[in-house]
């Protein structure tokens, strides 16, 4: 073609490239100029002609940068049918382009560089080493032109390492070739880049008066101004050469990184103190320092302790460090922090080990400065540091060593500052905050972060205080004792709950609660680590002592002196006579409150320390009690003052400590006096819950809507409430029922048992039979249970929900904080402390319905483990509860199916005796799988529907939308069904294996291996009893097969992982039709179409077609009529794997190759990322094998061999 041809066209497309990068273009104008853009890329003959004359340096930089897109996509997609002059033409002129078409290094454009580096590398892709086996020195010879040269072949060194070895993007014997003849040439790169980098930095110190011979780095350079420039181009290809570098140091030989003497290493550290270099130089360092493999190879890096690069890495920080906070310096140390944190890994992998690795002479000086980065003022830099500091305080030999001993008690007052919560992005009460702008988006961020930043720290102070227990303690009394005496300070922030009081930002508040933390680590540890007889008891009473006399009226501090009671009180095991005291102490902050006789409605804070004190009770009666036994009779006379008075204690309230009442009755082990403490403890529930108006009001829907007051108008909606008395009884009785069925035992020894009259024998199958105190009790108040569950379901009725008042037409609706929850969205910190719990009378409706459900249903869940046999074998027990539980299923939401699975069905079925199978659960589980199946196809259909139709885009705007929260309770509840069906169905040993297995692989070759279920995963005596019976059987296959492709990523892999093969497995012995065989076959296919993106589900789903596929394809030969319509399917390969697979005689290969085979004959129905489906296609054709021979160390590479073409090649005579 002529050359007037080609500029005529390039006019075109420089018009065109114009109209689409021009902001001022119309759409329809850009549109048509990237139609003819494309298509010229696609179709015209003479593309390379005019790319390259484009990319003339003559040319605008956007017409340049097309100029070298058109040669790059004519070598991704036209290269296999060019002609071999027109590709030797293309590569002699692109490295052309290189040797002299760019601007100079500091001029040029870097998506100009990028793009011309990609060229190469994709035609090095192509074509090295078997056709351009002079690559590497045409690279060498273009890179002693000049800085810009060498910048460009550090681009294309760096690019194809990430193509070849990170991101794989290219077939396995093409990416094996490569890697190979890198591996191959790895000291010449090594050499290259070194040298290069050495050299510039050389020039770079020359001309900017090298720093080290300069007292401070900032004192005026002096710079020849001509020489500027130079400067600059030497210290651009000194990062060039580092940034390369990064690329490799993470998988060559570790040889190359430590030859020389470690030369490599000596250089990275030297540049730690040049500015412009540091960063990259410590992204180097950090790499090296953070690499696997054998202990012996890694030996070497130990010379980073050595005194040299300790002095650089000391120097750095600190010099980083007193510049202030610059956005730059900042990320330089927290690199340098990373190098630090893996350097104490490796020292503690090094240590101990066979590898002969002595404490390094500078471990003292690495303790400091590791010391120093964990007391930085930023929060993400203390973080950092601490998983090696566990390492470290865990590690056999280092633990000992006096050094680290010494450091310990430094560690520990650090913790004390690092606990404290300060530092949030929006405020500047701390030099914390300034940093916290750079790494945290808003305070809510900042938050999530602080909280596992200080679980973590609990983790590592208790490994600290292992080490020295007491230190850790007299820190916790010093600091207990200076806070108990501190004046308050409440900061700006006013609290809600009352002037004076402290906010969760108070100064005060926030100093309290990092002390309590710390003691409740320090001690907790000390208790477990330190023999009885060392424990400083005195010392720890006199502290207790001060606790229980320190008195506060503010709800914040005051739960933190709580948390001190409870941390302090295994010292009363030593001194029960302080017993008394601390009760007392608690028993007055269970009616805490701010101002006596207020009538507005209490804050979360007040709430939070009533609730608080309760469950301190609970807990010590649950640890410690025998130690509270011979106070059972003062706790309750206590408890019977507290309950006289309707109004003192919320029902929550009141059922906890009659929890605790119940946890010490379980030590007078003897069924007579305990079953006749609890009818005491339950008669006024009893005579309240059997009473006739009660039941009354529990069997009839309008009756109860009507007591409870949710067919009310209320003008004032935040104090009116007439109905509340009504509501706080019912719920006062549902607690108490769930109290005592959740708390009241039998004692653990058999012996015991027997002799307090609790055995009742043994069941066939061996397991002993014991009888609950509270059975009778419980069994009395039963009906009425149910009554009210009936009732309950009921009222999501149409007629009913119709009859709820003005006020209250949302009252069976969700919680706020319920959905947030489930939409994951934040709540906002202030409010949660200061908000009143419920803010209006219809929160509270919603509050009561929705903890009134649950508590039902968790009686029903409790009562199997609780009564046993006694409720078992309740007389028509499974058609009572279908009647009740599973009435009106329909109009419940599916909110609340949820919990009436996990906390009622679930556990009812765990606990249930096989004897019982067949009576209780069985007649239960059928209807209910049935129905579930029905209701969550009808749920997935709606939201498939949706998704398709995609009209009514404003709803996807709103991150609250209803249809978002309906489609994320459709996958909460699927999920909940699945775990049912599996736990029902599977055996645990074989779950328990698999769980984690799928969701950590990333390269899909792996995970199709790993993710395979384990070959144990049986049957339960349930699963096996469910599956006899025909419609549950049914049900429960359906219900699985299908999930397979309803989109929920989770519940699918967990299905497939765990449930479909086994239950498959249990009827292959009967007469599948062969129409059902291939519903199941197709189902797993229509499931890899769905969830094929997800690595972790695709490799699941690929492993269990082609166990249905081995398993069933000789007696099914429909099977391969499902396999015959996957698109692309190759018929001659699946005519192979079937006869390999139908032929007895041939001898079987390998399961990794059977199952690549079949994984590739069904690839055409697995589904791709949105990002994927229309890309197109790249081919790279594979080359001449380079190995003649076949060496031992390649066996492995050999058999990953992808499209098994390299065999006949590798074993050709």
């Amino acid at each position: 073609m002529s050359a007037e041809q080609v500029s005529g066209l390039c006019e075109q497309l420089v018009k065109a490239v114009t109209v689409i990068m021009d902001p001022a273009s119309t759409q329809r104008y850009r549109l048509e100029a990237l139609k003819f853009c494309e298509e010229f890329k696609e179709k015209c003959p003479i593309c390379v002609p005019c790319g390259l004359k484009l990319a003339e340096k003559t040319q605008t930089a956007i017409v340049r940068h097309f100029g070298l897109q058109i040669l790059e996509h004519v070598v991704k997609y036209r290269w296999n049918n060019m002609p071999r002059l027109e590709k030797v033409y293309l590569k002699n002129n692109v490295m052309g382009l290189i040797s002299s078409g760019t601007q100079s290094i500091l001029e040029e454009e870097s998506h100009i560089k990028d793009v011309l580096s990609r060229i190469v590398v994709e035609m090095i892709k192509r074509e090295w080493p078997q056709h351009w086996p002079d690559m590497l020195k045409e690279l060498d010879t273009l890179s002693k032109q000049g800085e810009t040269q060498t910048e460009l072949v550090m681009f294309i060194l760096l690019r194809l390492a990430e193509d070849v070895v990170t991101f794989q993007t290219l077939p396995t014997q093409r990416r094996r070739d490569i890697q190979q003849t890198l591996t191959q040439n790895m000291e010449k790169i090594f050499s290259f880049l070194l040298t290069a980098l050495q050299q510039n930095v050389n020039k770079y110190r020359l001309m900017v008066g090298a720093p080290q011979e300069q007292e401070v780095l900032t004192t005026p350079q002096k710079t020849d101004l001509a020489q500027e420039p130079k400067a600059q181009a030497n210290c651009r290809v000194g990062i060039a050469a580092l940034n390369t570098l990064a690329g490799y140091i993470d998988w060559v030989a570790l040889s190359h990184i430590t030859a020389d003497n470690c030369k490599l290493l000596e250089m990275l550290c030297l540049l730690l103190n040049e500015p412009e270099l540091q960063v990259g130089a410590a992204e180097c360092l950090l790499i090296a320092v953070s690499r696997k493999g054998k202990l012996e190879d890694r030996k070497p890096l130990m010379v980073l302790f050595g005194d040299v690069a300790m002095h650089c890495i000391l120097s750095a920080a600190q010099t980083a460090d007193g510049e202030g906070l610059v956005e730059k310096h900042y990320v330089f140390l927290k690199r340098l922090c990373q190098v630090l944190c893996a350097l104490g890994s490796q020292l503690c992998a090094l240590l101990g080990s066979d590898c002969n690795v002595e404490t390094p002479a500078n471990f003292g000086k690495y303790l400091e400065s590791f010391l120093a980065f964990t007391t930085h003022p930023s929060q993400f830099l203390r973080s950092s540091t601490q998983i090696t500091w566990g390492a470290l305080f865990r590690h056999e030999v280092l633990s000992r060593d006096p050094l680290l001993l010494a450091v310990v008690p430094k560690y520990l007052r650090a913790s004390m500052t690092n606990l404290v919560k300060v530092g949030f992005p929006s405020k500047a009460d701390s030099p914390s905050c300034e940093y916290s702008r750079f790494d945290f988006d808003s305070d809510e961020d900042f938050n999530a972060f602080f909280n596992s930043f200080r679980a973590q720290q609990g983790e590592v102070m208790r490994m600290a205080c292992r080490l020295d227990p007491l230190t850790g303690f007299q820190m916790a009394g010093e600091w207990l004792k200076y806070q108990l005496t501190a004046p308050v300070d409440t900061g700006p922030t006013n609290s809600k709950t009352g002037e004076g009081l402290c906010s969760i930002f108070s100064p005060s508040f926030v100093q309290w609660d990092a002390m309590t933390f710390f003691s409740e680590s320090v001690i907790s540890q000390m208790f477990r680590t330190m023999d009885k007889d060392e424990i400083p008891v005195n010392d720890g009473i006199d502290l207790l002592q001060l606790v229980l006399n320190f008195e506060t009226k503010d709800p914040l501090i005051l739960s933190c002196v709580l948390t001190n009671v409870s941390a302090l009180f295994p010292f009363v095991t030593y001194r029960p006579e302080y017993l008394p005291q601390v009760l007392s102490k608690l028993f007055a902050s269970v009616t805490f409150e701010v101002v006596e006789e207020s009538k507005a409605p209490r804050t979360r804070a007040v709430k939070n320390v009533r609730r608080h004190a309760c469950s301190s009770i609970i807990k010590m009666c649950r640890d410690y009690p025998q130690l509270v036994l011979p106070n059972f009779e003062m706790l309750y006379n206590h408890v019977k003052q507290l309950l006289s008075n309707e109004l003192l204690l919320t029902q929550m309230e009141k059922c906890a400590l009659m929890e605790a009442l119940v946890l010490i009755s379980n030590q007078f082990k003897d069924y007579e006096r305990q079953k006749a403490f609890l009818e005491e403890l339950m008669a006024p529930v009893a005579g309240l819950w059997l009473s006739p108006e009660m039941q009354r009001v529990l069997s009839d829907p309008e009756a109860f809507i009507s007591y409870v007051g949710a067919d009310n108008k209320i003008s004032d909606p935040v104090l009116e409430d007439p109905s509340g008395l009504n509501r706080s009884r019912i719920s006062f009785c549902v607690y108490t029922i769930l109290g005592v069925v959740k708390r009241a035992r039998w004692p653990a020894a058999t012996e015991e048992a027997k002799a307090g009259g609790f055995f009742l024998g043994y069941l066939p199958s061996g397991t002993p039979m014991y009888r609950n105190p509270c059975t009778e009790q419980v069994l009395k108040l039963f009906d009425n249970l149910l009554a009210l569950i009936r009732t309950h379901n009921n009222l999501y009725m149409p007629e009913m929900v119709a009859r709820l008042g003005d006020t209250f037409a949302k009252a069976l609706d969700m919680l706020e904080v319920e959905k947030n929850a489930i939409l994951g969205l934040p709540q906002p910190l202030l409010e949660l402390y200061d908000s009143p719990v419920y803010k209006t009378v219809l929160e509270r409706m919603q509050g009561f319905f929705c903890t009134l459900y649950d508590n039902c249903f968790h009686i029903l869940g409790n009562a199997g483990p609780s009564m046993q046999q006694d409720f078992y074998t309740v007389e028509g027990l499974a058609s009572q509860l279908l009647s009740s539980a599973f009435n009106n299923l329909n109009n419940i939401p599916d909110y609340r199916l949820r919990p009436m699975l996990r906390v009622f069905v679930k556990p009812l079925v765990l606990s249930c005796p096989a004897e019982y199978y067949e009576t209780l659960v069985c007649p239960m589980l059928g209807p209910l799988f049935t129905y579930l199946h029905m209701r969550l196809s009808q749920k997935w259909q709606v939201i498939n529907q949706r998704s398709m139709l995609c009209e009514d885009d404003a709803a996807d705007d709103n991150p609250e939308s209803q249809e978002m929260l309906e489609e994320q309770l459709v996958r909460l509840l699927t999920r909940e069904v699945m775990d049912l069906a599996t736990v029902c169905c599977v055996s645990k040993k074989g779950v328990e294996q698999n769980t984690t297995a799928a969701v950590d692989g990333d390269d899909d070759e792996a995970m199709a291996t790993e993710v395979t279920p384990p070959a144990n995963a049986e049957l339960t005596e349930l699963g096996k009893c469910l599956m006899k019976q025909e419609d549950v059987c049914t049900a429960v296959l359906i219900t699985a097969y299908t999930s397979l492709s309803w989109k929920d990523t989770l519940s699918c892999q967990r299905t497939t992982t765990q449930l479909c093969w086994p239950l498959l497995k249990q009827v292959l012995p009967g007469n599948l039709l062969p129409d059902a065989v291939s519903w199941f076959f197709t189902s797993v296919l229509k499931g890899l179409q769905v969830h094929g993106q997800h690595d972790g589900c695709m490799a699941a789903l690929v492993h269990l077609a082609f166990q249905i596929y081995e398993a069933l394809r000789p007696r099914y030969g429909e099977l391969k009529a499902v396999m015959e319509q996957i698109p692309d399917i190759q018929l001659d390969s699946l005519e192979q794997f079937d006869s390999k697979l139908l032929n007895p005689t041939l001898q079987k290969v390998a399961d990794k190759r059977r199952k690549d085979h079949f994984k590739r004959l069904i690839s055409g129905c697995i589904g791709k990322p949105i990002g994927e489906q229309f890309r197109k296609e790249v081919h790279i054709r594979n080359l001449p094998s380079l190995f003649k021979k076949v060496k031992p160390s390649l066996e492995t590479d050999v058999l990953e061999n992808e499209d098994g073409e390299g065999f006949n090649v590798l074993f050709e005579p």
